[in-house]
């Protein structure tokens, strides 16, 4: 029996000829390597994979003889034939298989989960305990559309306490097409991995004398990041948003007050102990002890500031923005370049507003997702609409207990996303713990699904911090929040954007957006001198020293995917004009430095993806 199993895509033949390939792949290890110890091997997205004990290590070279084995272990046909048996007879040939954690996981079936039989599957000499189900037999495999990937290690059940194991990646599809056209996507994925451009494009770094998952951001990556925040910080002005800056960390009792220990005390960096001496009112001293954390998420901070004075209902809405740097302690094995850190910037703003305001608002918010993904040129996502579930046995323990106020939030987000025209889906039990949300799911080039930001609707928590406005006739009401966050992390967002453009950035997002290469040493003056020029137009532009000729320079340049190479020759510098090579573009232009600033400026101001004069 293996995790991972899903009833419904079990009913797909392509679960069963993957479900399959993994027992064929465990017979074919345990024939090459005897000894060997079993444990879970479930299909998965693109394949399957199976855990392995061995008695010696493996390498990828030996791929080719595993696969050799596996075709001819597929060409005997092999039937699939099922067995049920109850617990002491499974016990019993569990003991005969000599397979001690599959007799541990069936432990726990019949003692936690309280199952009266398990199942098992044969095929030739192999058996498995295994919930199914598989092909009929070996030859209903596909010929050629598998093909070993790579190896891992991973902990038995996922757990660090327990043993490491050996894990075979696998791909798997129905046809050899298929799986050829699988394989060179995922090439491409790999020439794009954010990890691997943001070494080659010193893009950022994570050094382990700094910490794992705290990125430290090379110059780079920090225009990347600039130039995110400087779009980010001219739309909310235009959306007439206030911005705020708050500390790094606080009081703990803030997360009581929010109510969000419960959720996210497991997630959070070990609370600080600080004690200090100060002086009482009679002349003696104490001991005073307080409590400190490092902020996880910035909301309850940007709460205390809009309770910093007494709101009108005249004040709202009050639109309250900052990019906030947070911190989550996320376990070592989850964390993945910028896509899974432990230190982010957070694109947050908090905008309070009354009932009436609230859909207008929620809409605005939409819109202005709608115009940044405009800007970057990205068109693959849709919307997830994450409500609560009533009927959730745990609900109580996972949302705020209010069925009206879930309810009413639920409608009016509905018809604000209604009202957008925005694309999304309803997913019941995944709203956040004091509303619904919208998150937005977008699909990489590389081919995951990636959350790239998220709205809340916040229903609850302003009435934790008693959060009040006088309204028109008086009386004190509380406010409605909304939580968003249009370009979610920097960390996030820039690893999302590294993976959608491969590294090779329009110009106003590009780290250097303009680098002059001579022919010759002796015409370094007048390039220095459109450089400095440009500079001082506020263009990120060098000029470049080298000694290398000029064909190697401009291969290199064109590595490090710079968009605008300026070619200096005698030409040039008797003419007064630069010669323009655009990255990805097979036409050269001369032209007058003056018209190719001019032009240069619209684009970066215009924040084109290609260069205004072509558009």
């Amino acid at each position: 029996m293996e995790d991972h199993f899903d009833a419904a895509s079990a009913k797909d033949e392509l679960y069963r000829i993957r479900h399959s390939l993994a027992h064929v792949l465990a017979q074919a290890v345990l024939d090459l390597k005897p000894g060997a110890t079993l444990g879970f091997g479930p299909p998965i997205d693109d394949g399957f994979y199976y855990d392995f004990i061995l008695p010696e290590p493996l390498s990828e070279e030996d791929f080719p003889a595993i696969e050799k084995k596996m075709k001819q272990i597929i060409k005997k046909g092999q039937a699939f034939e099922r067995e049920e048996l109850p617990r002491d007879d499974a016990f019993a040939r569990l003991e005969e298989m000599g397979e001690p954690y599959k007799a541990e996981y069936a432990q726990e079936l019949f003692d936690k989960k309280g199952i009266e039989q398990l199942t098992f599957y044969r095929n030739g000499p192999f058996l498995d305990m295994c919930e199914g189900p598989h092909v009929e037999n070996t030859r209903k495999l596909p010929k050629g559309a598998f093909k070993l990937r790579s190896l891992a290690g991973a902990y038995w059940r996922g757990d660090s306490d327990n043993v490491m194991m050996t894990r075979i990646y696998a791909w798997a599809f129905t046809t050899k097409e298929e799986l050829e056209a699988h394989v060179r996507a995922h090439k491409e994925a790999l020439a794009r991995d954010h990890k691997k451009l943001g070494k080659e494009l010193d893009f950022f770094v994570i050094d382990d004398d700094v910490g794992k998952g705290l990125p430290l951001w090379l110059p780079n990556g920090t225009v990347i990041r600039d130039e995110l925040e400087k779009l980010a910080r001219e739309l909310e002005f235009q959306g007439h948003y206030q911005r705020v800056a708050t500390p790094h960390l606080t009081k703990v009792g803030l997360y009581h007050t929010s109510g969000h220990l419960p959720y996210y005390e497991d997630s959070m960096y070990p609370f600080m102990e600080l004690a200090q001496q100060v002086e009482t009112e009679e002349g003696t001293s104490e001991v005073v002890k307080e409590t400190y954390a490092l902020k996880p998420m910035n909301c309850p901070h940007h709460h205390k500031i809009y309770a910093a004075r007494k709101r009108s209902y005249r004040d709202l809405p009050l639109r309250l923005a900052e990019y906030g740097q947070v911190y989550r302690f996320e376990d070592s094995g989850a964390l993945s370049g910028l896509l899974r850190v432990r230190g982010m910037c957070m694109n947050d703003a908090h905008i309070y507003c009354t009932a009436e305001q609230l859909e207008d608002e929620f809409l605005a918010v939409m819109e202005m997702h709608r115009q940044v993904y405009d800007i970057l040129g990205l068109d693959d996502y849709y919307m997830r609409f994450s409500t609560w579930d009533p009927e959730d046995p745990k609900g109580r323990d996972k949302y705020v207990d209010d069925p009206a106020g879930w309810e009413e939030t639920q409608r009016l987000v509905k018809q604000a996303m209604d009202r957008s025209g925005l694309p999304y889906v309803e997913r019941k039990g995944e709203a956040a713990f004091y509303g619904p949300k919208i998150d937005v799911q977008f699909r990489t080039v590389t081919g995951r699904e990636e959350t790239a930001s998220t709205n809340q609707l916040d229903f609850a928590v302003p009435k934790r911090f008693d959060l009040t406005y006088t309204a028109p006739d008086g009386t004190e009401k509380t406010p409605y929040c909304i939580h968003r966050a249009p370009l979610g992390t920097h960390e996030r967002f820039v690893a999302f954007l590294i993976e959608h453009y491969g590294g090779a950035f329009p110009t106003w997002l590009a780290p250097v957006q303009v680098r002059l290469i001579t022919v010759a040493d002796r015409f370094r003056p007048y390039a220095h001198e459109i450089a400095d020029q440009l500079h001082g137009k506020f263009v990120r532009v060098d000029v470049d020293e080298s000694s290398e000729r000029m064909n190697k320079v401009i291969r290199t340049s064109t590595q490090q995917k710079i968009p605008n190479l300026l070619i200096i020759g005698e030409r040039e510098v008797e003419e007064k004009t630069v010669t323009l090579r655009r990255y990805g573009v097979r036409e050269q232009r001369t032209m007058p430095v003056a018209q190719f600033e001019a032009e240069l400026l619209r684009t970066i101001g215009a924040r084109s993806r290609g260069w205004v004069a072509d558009e």
